[in-house]
């Protein structure tokens, strides 16, 4: 007798929501704390002052970016909750109208109808309602919204992101402040575009050079900023 043996495979779409939460705040963390501080800079602000408003920028920012994800993701996981407790409701009043939609999804992708009616009534006996969140709805246990998980992930990678061009603001040279932030946060972007396109699995150079492009569109736009209203002072 042979036994069927399970071919394993690495997908990483497990990865989602505390991966994006996650690059977003590196990302944010790195782009608008750089800015900052290359804005401020530009406009003939002391040492002191740099160091100071870049950590009340990181500060400020990790707080934000916790609460902004907790804030969205949560209204996802309500909006999802909301769909599983309607979805709920029509199986309990019309079970064959749901057996029927759900066949009708599964000829719409290609099997033939009699094949269709038999996975749909063989996958509602064994679990209905999560047969229609995912077929139906979308929803899945992989991809489902984790409001505290993404919360912490974004603040906690902002306040590392953020660190990065602060701690360069702390060792670069006074008279050069700026060239130095400039360059070493581009270096961070490439860096965590590569590390997030693997992690994801997708390729590792555009990945980088999408990050670092937009970062440095951002901290191009905040110095000129800082140089037209430190010229202006």
């Amino acid at each position: 007798m042979k036994f069927m043996h399970r071919h394993r495979e690495l997908h990483r779409n497990d990865r989602i929501g505390w991966l994006r939460a996650a690059v977003l705040g590196a990302n944010d963390g790195i782009v608008s704390t750089a800015s900052l501080l290359i804005g401020v800079a530009a406009a003939s602000a002391s040492h002191g002052t740099l160091l100071v408003t870049g950590m009340a920028g990181l500060v400020a920012g990790a707080m934000s970016m916790a609460a902004g994800e907790y804030v969205s993701v949560h209204s996802q996981a309500d909006t999802e909750q909301a769909d599983l407790a309607r979805e709920r409701a029509e199986l309990a009043s019309d079970h064959q109208a749901e057996l029927n939609e759900l066949a009708h999804i599964y000829q719409s992708r290609g099997v033939n109808p009699e094949l269709a009616r038999q996975v749909a009534v063989q996958l509602m006996d064994h679990d209905a309602l999560g047969a229609h969140a995912r077929d139906e709805l979308g929803i899945s246990e992989a991809l489902a919204a984790n409001p505290l998980q993404a919360a912490l992930a974004s603040a906690a990678s902002f306040v590392v992101g953020a660190a990065l061009p602060l701690a360069v603001t702390f060792i670069a040279p006074t008279h050069s402040v700026v060239p130095w932030i400039a360059g070493m946060s581009l270096v961070f972007l490439g860096g965590l575009g590569a590390v997030a396109a693997n992690a994801g699995g997708a390729r590792v150079i555009p990945g980088a050079w999408r990050v670092t492009l937009w970062g440095a569109l951002a901290m191009g736009l905040t110095a000129a900023v800082g140089s037209v209203f430190g010229t202006a002072v």
